[in-house]
């Protein structure tokens, strides 16, 4: 259906007025072991750049590069097992998809308010490519954590190898937008980032021997990979314990308010109401 739409009613804007490119200012979040279904909790400034390519009136070419950073901290959580956990990170994300936009309403533009089709509610399909970098901070100083190994990955201690920071993501929001000039347009958008990771906290399976891992990656490994409050394993430490929850993937979101301009010049050319 979406294909159909966009291969029909090709001549519907002109060329000139087809293409918008503008940015997103906002705040960016992640759910996940250090965040449980938190939304718009541990929130950090976020920005982006927006192109679209305004196929027809109900379907936009989408693509776009976002920035901002991501956090989680045990210490905010209200469950007893994450505060003893007493984890924290944070991150920065980059990211570049590329994708579609579906207008729930013909939309046109340089519609302005009182003319047909000025505004209109629209979905965000995407696929990205991604990069973060979780650290933690241990005595004031801040440590990347992927090189740590802090759950053994890479070594002996684990089956795991090394996590890559650069991933795959798919982002899926809602968002509406509306003219406010003949070549500006204002958009209010949301959008949740589906990954294929759960380490975007650094967070996934279970303690690993400390005593081991600092013979292997170092003592600041061991210290970051350990930091409950009490230890729970039957031999005094937690090795072998429940760290994180490998069962569920990490996500990240980006939200804002964005400011796009028509690009070319107005054509004697226009879609038709019809």
């Amino acid at each position: 259906m979406i294909l159909g739409l966009g291969l029909t009613d090709l001549n519907a804007q002109s060329l000139g007025e087809k293409s918008e490119l503008g940015f997103i200012l906002g705040g960016s979040y992640y759910t996940g072991e250090l965040n449980r279904m938190g939304h718009f909790r541990q929130v950090s400034p976020a920005a982006g750049i927006i192109y679209r390519y305004n196929v027809n009136p109900r379907l936009a070419l989408r693509g776009s590069v976002f920035g901002g950073h991501i956090k989680g901290d045990d210490s905010k959580s209200r469950h007893a097992f994450d505060q003893n956990r007493n984890l924290s990170f944070r991150s920065p994300v980059v990211e570049g998809a590329f994708g579609i936009e579906f207008n729930y309403m013909n939309y046109a533009t340089g519609r302005l308010f009182g003319e047909r089709y000025w505004y209109t509610p629209y979905m965000i399909v995407q696929l990205s490519v991604f990069y973060f970098n979780p650290q933690a901070e241990l005595n004031g100083q801040w440590y990347e954590l992927q090189p740590l190994g802090t759950e053994g990955q890479g070594t002996s201690l684990s089956n795991r190898s090394t996590y890559s920071r650069v991933q795959v993501s798919m982002p899926l929001g809602l968002g509406f937008k509306f003219n406010i000039h003949k070549k500006v347009q204002v958009s209010l958008e949301y959008g949740m980032r589906l990954t294929f990771t759960d380490y975007l906290d650094d967070v996934r399976g279970s303690y690993v021997d400390p005593i081991e891992l600092a013979a292997i990656n170092g003592s600041i490994a061991a210290s970051l990979s350990d930091r409950s409050l009490n230890q729970v394993g039957s031999s005094g430490r937690n090795v072998g314990s429940r760290r994180g929850d490998g069962a569920f993937r990490d996500w990240y979101s980006f939200f804002g308010i964005g400011i796009t301009f028509k690009l070319g010049q107005r054509s004697e050319c226009e879609w038709s109401d019809q």
